[in-house]
């Protein structure tokens, strides 16, 4: 599509750039590609002799030269800044291990994941300073994409900025089968994408105020500023994770060429969409594939739509990444039609609506409360959700669940957004449908979340809580919680 086309799909990219506002930090802006990017470490355990995964995080304090040569106070995961590449494969038991030394409580969320609620992570999860966290679960859903980050009760967007961000990879046999490039950090390439506002020092600047709270003007890669990559020529997939606390990016090729989008948030797309341009709200991951010959050198760049809304800001433009192909020929036969046979998330007629109205900071009408239950759900429901967002940008998590976008403004989705997905861009103003499916790990006194990925708005109460349990006991189950305590950490 070219710019005109793409305006025309309405809703979705029809005014909701939330973006690089004024900044009290010194912009940092990339010039030569200076920096090779950083490859986060790939963690993938061998299974113990009881048939488990065991990873072991810890959450620490820093120092990292997010400017080179100008070193910054940081959080990371098992290092200094971010953390490591969790893998693991379809079928797998996993038993992660978090322990907290930051010096103030947090929590770990694994994005994406279709777990226990005792086990997701959330703002009921707290992990105590010098404590350890032990959740468990099997791995019951296709390959996919995913995330781990901190969810504590308004804290998220500082702790994520800081640093404690990962991402996960799931592998299956037929995502194995499937002959997609997966040879990681060469031709299947993780990358994180966070905007940062930086002072004159190299420094974090940290002020979580206004309409969208942080919004940067310094662009990392996997935490590298101005970054470049040697890959092989041929295919190449990249996993893209928008880890930003606001910023959404439109991403695309400065030479305009056509890439394909294989996968969504929630796993394998069912055959590959041919895009020139595709949209990153927070927390949504896109795996693609482009094809590089030899000798070239592209850059994968974010520009910014614009608008003359009054509510929502310039988006600037950004180059993200020089893609350099200077290894040796690797694959370049075509992508396969199919890619997955999963079937993709279906509400049956008849199925029950929930709408769910966004306002600046409140879900129908509500600030998020921990003591209350919003919504009750069936175990294995298909549902429709309607989001309807009266104001400016937001965007919608549900914690759990698989969905498929159905419509954005009576529309239906561009092809490449046709996929498993659990987080979805709202824009100013937009209402999307979503075909809901919800997982069968019932428990009526541990919620889930559904909320705004846009932290500022999660942190300010934007969030609501919803608990599964077992079908026809809907009716019997309480809607108020204990007050939650501040330390679940040591078990």
């Amino acid at each position: 599509m070219d710019r005109r086309s793409f305006l025309k799909l309405g809703a979705l990219v029809a005014a909701g750039t939330v973006v690089a506002g004024c900044s009290s930090g010194t912009a940092h802006r990339p010039g030569a590609f200076a920096n090779r990017l950083r490859i986060p470490p790939l963690l993938s355990p061998d299974l113990d002799a009881s048939g488990t995964r065991r990873f072991e995080l810890t959450l620490r304090t820093g120092s990292t030269e997010l400017i080179p040569g100008l070193r910054a106070s940081t959080w990371g995961i098992n290092g200094d800044h971010l953390g490591p590449t969790l893998r693991m494969r379809r079928g797998d038991r996993v038993a992660m291990a978090v322990t907290n030394r930051i010096g103030e409580p947090t929590t770990l969320h694994w994005h994406g994941m279709r777990l226990p609620a005792r086990m997701d992570g959330g703002p009921h999860q707290t992990v105590a300073p010098e404590a350890t966290w032990r959740p468990e679960w099997t791995i019951d859903q296709p390959a996919a994409t995913g995330w781990y980050h901190p969810h504590p009760h308004e804290q998220t967007a500082r702790h994520v900025y800081r640093g404690l961000a990962g991402m996960i990879q799931i592998v299956d046999p037929e995502a194995d089968a499937a002959g997609l490039p997966s040879d990681y950090g060469v031709d299947d390439i993780p990358l994180i994408l966070q905007d940062k506002r930086l002072d004159s020092d190299g420094q974090l600047v940290e002020d979580f105020d206004g309409t969208f709270g942080l919004i940067g003007d310094t662009i990392l890669v996997n935490g590298t500023f101005d970054p470049f990559v040697e890959v092989p020529a041929g295919r190449i997939r990249f996993r893209v994770l928008n880890a930003s606390n606001a910023r959404i990016y439109f991403l695309e090729f400065a030479d305009g060429r056509e890439f394909h989008v294989i996968g969504t948030d929630g796993g394998l797309l069912p055959g590959p969409a041919a895009v020139r341009r595709a949209v990153l709200s927070p927390g949504e991951r896109l795996e693609i594939v482009a094809s590089f010959a030899a000798g070239e050198q592209v850059v994968l760049r974010s520009v910014g739509e614009r608008t003359d809304a009054a509510t929502d800001i310039e988006e600037g433009d950004f180059d993200l990444l020089k893609i350099i192909a200077a290894g040796p020929r690797r694959d370049v036969s075509p992508l396969p039609a199919r890619l997955s046979s999963a079937a993709l998330p279906e509400a049956p007629p008849g199925a029950r609506v929930r709408r769910m109205t966004l306002t600046g900071s409140e879900i129908n009408g509500k600030d998020m409360d921990m003591t209350r239950i919003d919504e009750v759900v069936a175990a294995g429901a298909r549902e429709i959700w309607e989001i309807h967002n009266t104001t400016y940008t937001h965007n919608f998590h549900i914690h759990e669940v698989a969905f498929r976008v159905l419509e954005i403004n009576g529309a239906p989705p561009p092809a490449y957004l046709r996929g498993p997905k659990d987080t979805v861009y709202v824009p100013k103003q937009a209402t999307v449908r979503l075909a809901v499916e919800f997982g069968r790990h019932a428990d009526p006194a541990a919620p889930y979340m559904y909320h705004c990925h846009i932290l500022r708005h999660e942190d300010k109460g934007m969030m609501g809580q919803f608990v599964i349990v077992a079908p026809g006991t809907e009716d019997r189950v309480s809607r108020l919680l204990p007050m939650p305590g501040h330390d679940h950490g040591g078990g």
